[in-house]
Parts: C-alpha cells; sequence; structure tokens
C-alpha cells in the first residue's frame, strides 16, 4: 500500500463491472465506468481470480459489492444532506454516474494517498471531467485521524453529512472501526453513516462459508487481511456506544426483497458482509 492502489479496491470494481456484463438486466447498480477505472488489467484480475470461486460465490460476491452501493446512494437520496463522504472510496464512480445528486451535493473521496493518486491518474488518462463538487482527500490513517483529514479537505461539521463506509470495515481492527465511528459522531445531528461489516461464521450460509474460506487468504496476500466477524448483537452495541442510533439494519432477506424481487434467476447478496445504517442524533 506505500506506492500502488489496493488490491481489494480493485477486485470490488471488477466485481461491479462484471456484475452488469454477466447479469441480466435490471442491475441493482449500473457501474458503466468500473472496468474502464480499473483499466486493462480486469481481464488479468478476472481470469486470476474467477476460476477459484465457485459460480454461486462469484455471482452473489458481486451481487453484494452492488447492493451496498446502491444501498448508501439510496439513503443520500431520501436525505437532506449537503455533503457526502466515501471512505476507502477506491475506485468509486459516483460523480461521475450520479450528476443527478451531484449538483447539491458536496463528494468527499477519502482514501489511502497512494491509491488515491493512482485513480486520479486514470481519471486524467480517461479524460473525465472532475467537479468543484468533488474533493479527494488523502488519508493514511495509521498516521492521520479521520476528523484532521476531512477537515484539510474543508469538510463542514456543521452540516449535515452522509457517510458512505462499505467494503472497508471488513479489513479493520474493532478499536479502527470504534475510532471512525466516533469520528462520524462529531458530525452534525441528522449525519448518518451507512457501512458493511463482516458477519460473524455461525450465521453464514453455504455459499457465504465458501466465499470466507476462498477469500481469506486472497485478502491476506494481497496485504489486507480480513479481521474476525462481528455478531449482530454486538456490532449495534458497539454503535450505540459510540453515540450512533440504528435506523437500518438489514437482513440478506430484506436486502433481496428491496432490489432483486421478481428476478427469475434466483440472483442475491451473499451472507459474508451485512449492511447498517446509524444517524448521529
Amino acid at each position: 500500500m506505500e506506492s500502488t492502489p489496493s488490491r481489494t479496491a480493485m477486485f470490488a470494481a471488477v466485481s461491479r463491472g462484471l456484475f452488469r456484463l454477466e447479469t441480466a438486466s435490471p442491475w441493482v447498480l449500473d457501474d458503466v465506468l468500473a472496468l474502464v477505472l480499473v483499466g486493462p488489467a480486469w481481464r488479468e484480475l478476472r481470469d486470476r481470480f474467477d476460476p477459484l470461486f465457485p459460480g454461486p460465490a462469484r455471482r452473489e460476491s458481486r451481487a453484494a459489492v452492488c447492493t451496498r452501493s446502491r444501498y448508501a446512494e439510496d439513503r443520500l437520496a431520501a436525505g437532506a444532506f449537503t455533503q457526502y463522504v466515501i471512505l476507502g472510496a477506491g475506485l468509486d464512480s459516483f460523480a461521475w454516474r450520479r450528476p443527478d445528486l451531484l449538483g447539491s451535493l458536496t463528494v468527499f473521496e477519502v482514501d489511502h494517498p497512494a491509491s488515491q493518486a493512482w485513480k486520479l491518474e486514470r481519471v486524467r488518462q480517461l479524460g473525465l471531467p472532475l467537479s468543484d463538487s468533488q474533493v479527494f482527500a488523502p488519508a493514511d490513517f495509521e498516521a492521520e485521524p479521520l476528523q484532521d483529514a476531512l477537515g484539510a479537505a474543508g469538510f463542514d461539521w456543521t452540516q449535515p453529512a452522509m457517510f458512505c463506509w462499505t467494503g472497508v470495515a471488513p479489513y479493520l481492527t474493532a478499536q479502527a472501526i470504534e475510532s471512525t465511528l466516533r469520528t462520524i459522531e462529531a458530525a452534525a445531528p441528522g449525519s448518518e453513516v451507512v457501512f458493511s461489516y463482516r458477519a460473524e461464521d455461525g450465521v453464514l450460509d453455504e455459499v457465504g462459508t465458501e466465499f470466507a474460506r476462498i477469500y481469506t487468504p486472497i485478502a491476506a496476500a494481497a496485504g489486507e487481511p480480513l479481521q474476525p466477524g462481528w455478531p449482530v448483537t454486538e456490532i449495534e452495541r458497539l454503535i450505540s456506544r459510540c453515540g450512533l442510533k440504528v435506523v437500518d439494519h438489514p437482513a440478506r432477506a430484506d436486502l433481496q426483497q428491496r432490489y432483486f424481487a421478481g428476478r427469475t434467476d434466483g440472483l442475491r447478496p451473499y451472507t459474508f458482509e451485512t449492511l447498517v445504517a446509524a444517524r448521529v442524533t
């Protein structure tokens, strides 16, 4: 991570792009830029890692990566937020996909300096437009508090914000998760955070268990090892201890009903990650 982009962020972008290529519409998330941002390396990543996963694990993991972004963006669109903070933004393409929301928002993309520099170089190469409403905030969370990074980027702690923090917490210690939630709690009342966390092993179904077995050594080899999963009650206690209120904690069945109802292919997100939304009161 010292001089290269996050490998797991590239995995996530490839998943979003391949979901669109391999799945029949309607798509829970239509990310036409995901593979473009990764560049030609997406084929190498697909060819190297797809054969390691059974078909159901590939399909459900790609559905989940898209669902977590869609879920956060739906809550953003439904609220009265003036700022959108994407923590661990990776190769997120929100600012180009959702011009309908960008006009009324300031978007802060927070990521490791190496990953962010790599993304900005790709944006330059592709000629993608940059808006004054799109702020890039490099942050090394091992060396700099999130609050300092956001403050330096011009974040307004008096205005309501939506924090999107998906696909990051599974790699973080309990202390790091608590630190980030306590920082978010300092935002203006009405602010929210959507984040995904690793579910405890005991609640995983067969596909989720198989995904965890295969993906765990891959993440470790990429220098981003996974941390243990969380029981629902424990993560909710942590959120409350940090001064936030849980406002939505959908189970897989809830997400399937919201985003995959009526499909004939049985597509659904995996059980490996769980989504939760919490509010600053």
